[in-house]
Parts: structure tokens; sequence; C-alpha cells
């Protein structure tokens, strides 16, 4: 077996020990992703689907497969999608004068 089939199989097996908790605590870093509820978001502002992609220039398509979950949001989607929800009115604005 190569030196990758054997480092595969070892992961494979501390992925298991990890997810039967087993594995002893601090020897593993667990990463979480971002979880982005564009239809929360978008409710919280009181907007249609079609409101919300005029408004923060999102093509329609898209908030229709986030909110459908058909598509998750890469890294510069979440990354808007934070700060609208955080900031929504200034990022209204900035885009209106743009």
């Amino acid at each position: 077996m190569t030196d990758f089939g054997q480092r595969l199989i070892q992961a494979a097996q501390e992925a298991v020990a990890i997810a039967r908790g087993e594995a002893e605590a601090g020897s593993y870093v667990l990463h979480r992703p971002l979880v982005i509820d564009m239809r929360a978001i978008r409710e919280a502002l009181g907007l249609t689907q079609d409101a919300f992609a005029a408004r923060y220039r999102v093509p329609l398509e898209t908030v229709r497969n986030l909110e459908q979950g058909r598509a998750q949001p890469d890294p510069t989607m979440q990354a808007y999608l934070t700060v609208i929800s955080r900031e929504p009115e200034i990022v209204r604005r900035v885009l209106e004068t743009a």
C-alpha cells in the first residue's frame, strides 16, 4: 500500500474515533461551517425575494437557491450576507450611491 493510502486509512480511523467520542480531548480541532440563513435575513428585513435581490444586487436565482438549500454560499457571499444582516441600511445606502 502507498504512503498516501496508509495516511488515508489512518485519517478515517481517527475520524471514526472522534465521531464516537473516543478521541482524547484536545487532540483534534472541530471546524464548523458558518451557517447563513438567507431566508431569515431576508424576512427580518421584511423583503420579498425580488426586493432583496434588487436592493442588495444579488441574482434572484441565487436568493432562491440559497433559501431552498440547493446551494451553499461561498465565503464571499457568506461575508456579504453577514454584513447585510448586521448593517442592512449601510449596505443599502452604499449601493444606492454606487
